[in-house]
């Protein structure tokens, strides 16, 4: 059959991602693959330097995804299908372009881990994130922040004459426009994927890039690449040069061979064709290859431990397949970042497929023979010679503009082309899709003015580039236009100039709380923690006289946020009793929700009452939005007992110290 195009309802069994956090994200996240910076010494330079290059210190201008649950309940999911003969794939175009399903039909067999509910958990850089599929990693250390956000799609002319899907996008954290195009020939058994990133700047960009592949895990489950090295991150925050296939007596090649979960990123040698697959007892799987650019190649394991356990069970439902994921990125290792030149391209070729090796040669005791294996396999089903072509091909197409728009993704790629003038063939961001959140900057750029305060509302998302910093500066001092101005600002690391800015906005505004809680954050941040527990006890205090009991989704997802970080900020300054009061003063939906029951454990805790604090994880709580490599619950359940963390809420993913 010719390669059909079309769009569908997938439905799932879902908890709703929720609102976003109205605060903005002046804090760096608590992303776990980081090292410490004596670590480095040992590290190859060209790795050192790219591990020191550009680091991310905020999320912003991406807002917090915080306000899901873990009540699911049946989704009807936008969702596009491209088919031929050999191969079904479904993408999920409103949840950043992910491939949900890799469904090869010779062999009755979903290639990828197809996770059957979609249920959000705190993996990405903003937030809510999902396992399953194969995933576009764009922006930063860590999962994307288009994890569950929208993207646009459409038909374009695929190479050989038929269709193919283009999704694109404007990553937000680097300012940069990217498309993938999903190019599934007749007849083929491999669905080519072709990635472009461009930096339309005048100046140097910082490029992030891994493909990530959930593949089902399994006893007899083996993991191959061209690797006898490989640099193993195991969540101590730091990285070490191991040998491949065993690592401290154990075959780290099996997913369930490990007790904690663990990076390895393979060191692939120069010139050797890259790949990496994951095969079963059967020596049957999948496969991924590429063109030389995507350099890196990766495996993460849960482990057989409780805490990977437990996170599985977390990420899905009991009685689901575990899964590990197979990656490809542009560095060696996912804790690197690298340079884009002013008007630069990155891109290349992904081909995925199935693949079927001699059993005996995988899972042998030779690690040479057993990858030498897969990679004839692998020559003989797609030649290198054959991907390379199909790079060229594709990239003749990766100018043609889009035809039927099948998705639509967020309007902040039309404020930018803009603003700056872009020209970007193939990737149109039309005006059409400017919405609400859109509006106040457009006014700025066109008018040179922000607009003001629209009643007493939740101030809308912060632009922190350098030109909207510059506009803000040049325009008018309201107090909206200051506490915008302080939050770019902060993003540049010109803290005191932005406090300054908070400070002047704060006199004659009528909505006081955004600036008082930004207030908060900065004393925080410089140890001031008295004066950050004011502030945010002033801002609280402001915020529920503005709400004026206003029951809206936006009012409750500010309340709830700004609650919890007064409460924790009042806690660290030995303010139980203030922090009680504030405690009180929240929804009742809100504090039954799981992370305010911890916080009320806390809470509780300063105020020496041991026994309500235990009696409260007894009667049990989850916390939805939990951290990955979050320990929280292992020290609160340490300032009540010496005895072991309950299983439900063992989450850990290193060793003790």
């Amino acid at each position: 059959m010719a390669t059909t195009v079309r769009r569908t309802v997938l439905t799932l069994p879902a908890a709703a991602t929720g609102p976003e956090n109205p605060l903005p994200a002046l804090r760096p996240l608590d992303e776990a693959h980081v090292i410490d910076d004596r670590d480095r010494g040992d590290l190859p330079r060209d790795m050192a330097r790219q591990l020191g290059h550009a680091p991310l210190a905020t999320v912003l201008p991406v807002r917090i995804l915080d306000g899901y649950g873990r009540e699911r309940t049946p989704t009807d999911l936008d969702a596009i299908v491209i088919e031929n003969e050999r191969l079904r794939v479904t993408v999920l175009p409103g949840l950043g372009g992910r491939i949900h399903s890799l469904f090869h039909k010779p062999t009755g067999r979903d290639l990828v881990y197809t996770n059957p509910v979609l249920q959000p958990a705190d993996f990405a850089l903003n937030g809510a994130w999902f396992s399953g599929g194969i995933e576009w990693n764009i922006g930063a250390t860590g999962h994307t922040t288009l994890s569950c956000a929208p993207v646009h799609a459409a038909r374009v002319p695929a190479p050989d004459g038929g269709e193919m899907v283009r999704l694109w996008e404007w990553e937000r954290l680097r300012d940069l426009p990217f498309q993938v195009d999903l190019w599934l020939p007749a007849d083929s058994d491999f669905l080519h994927v072709g990635v472009r990133i461009r930096n339309p700047h005048e100046h140097p960009a910082p490029v992030y890039w891994w493909s990530n592949i959930a593949v089902e895990e399994g006893e007899r489950t083996r993991v191959l690449a061209p690797a006898d090295e490989a640099w193993r991150f195991g969540y101590e925050r730091n990285l070490s040069r191991v040998p491949v296939p065993r690592t401290d007596g154990a075959d780290h090649t099996y997913p369930l061979r490990g007790d904690f979960p663990a990076d390895y990123f393979y060191e692939v040698p120069d010139g050797a064709r890259r790949w990496i697959a994951s095969l079963d007892a059967e020596g049957r799987g999948l496969v991924q290859t590429s063109t030389d650019l995507l350099r890196g190649r990766k495996l993460f394991v849960w482990g057989s431990g409780p805490g990977g356990r437990r996170w599985q069970e977390w990420l899905t439902e009991p009685g689901t397949p575990g899964y590990a994921e197979i990656q490809a990125g542009l560095a060696r290792t996912q804790l690197e970042h690298v340079p884009l030149e002013p008007g630069g391209e990155f891109s290349w070729l992904e081909s995925y497929g199935p693949l079927a090796a001699d059993p005996a040669a995988v899972h042998g005791e030779d690690w040479d023979a057993a990858r030498a294996e897969a990679e004839q396999r692998l020559a003989e089903a797609l030649p290198r010679a054959e991907v390379d072509a199909a790079y060229e091909a594709w990239r003749r197409c990766a100018d043609t503009e889009p035809g039927e728009i099948l998705a639509t993704g967020s309007g902040w790629g039309a404020l930018e082309v803009r603003r700056g003038a872009h020209k970007l063939p193939g990737t149109p961001f039309p005006d059409s899709t400017l919405g609400e959140q859109q509006a106040p900057w457009l006014e700025l750029l066109d008018q040179g003015a922000f607009p003001g305060q629209r009643g007493s509302a939740p101030p809308g998302p912060t632009l922190v580039s350098p030109h909207w910093r510059d506009m803000l500066e040049t325009a008018p001092a309201e107090p909206l236009t200051e506490y915008h101005l302080g939050v770019a600002q902060w993003h540049a690391g010109d803290r005191a100039q932005a406090v300054r800015s908070w400070e002047r906005g704060l006199g004659p505004a009528v909505s006081r709380w955004p600036l008082l809680r930004c207030l908060a954050v900065a004393a925080q941040e410089s140890g001031q923690r008295d004066r950050a527990a004011g502030h945010y006890a002033e801002a609280f205090a402001d915020l529920v006289v503005r709400r004026d009991g206003d029951e809206g989704e936006e009012w409750t997802a500010a309340t709830a946020a700004l609650g919890r970080e007064t409460i924790e900020s009042l806690l660290t300054a030995e303010r139980a009793a203030d922090a009680r009061a504030v405690w009180e003063g929240l929804p009742a939906e809100v504090r039954g929700r799981g992370r305010f029951r911890l916080l009320e454990v806390r809470l509780l805790l300063a105020e020496g009452d041991r026994a309500a604090a235990r009696a409260l994880f007894e009667a049990g709580f989850e916390v939805a939005d939990l951290r990955e490599g979050a320990e929280i619950l292992d020290e609160v359940w340490a300032g009540i007992t010496d005895e072991p963390l309950p299983d439900a809420y063992n989450f850990r993913m290193r060793p003790r110290d």
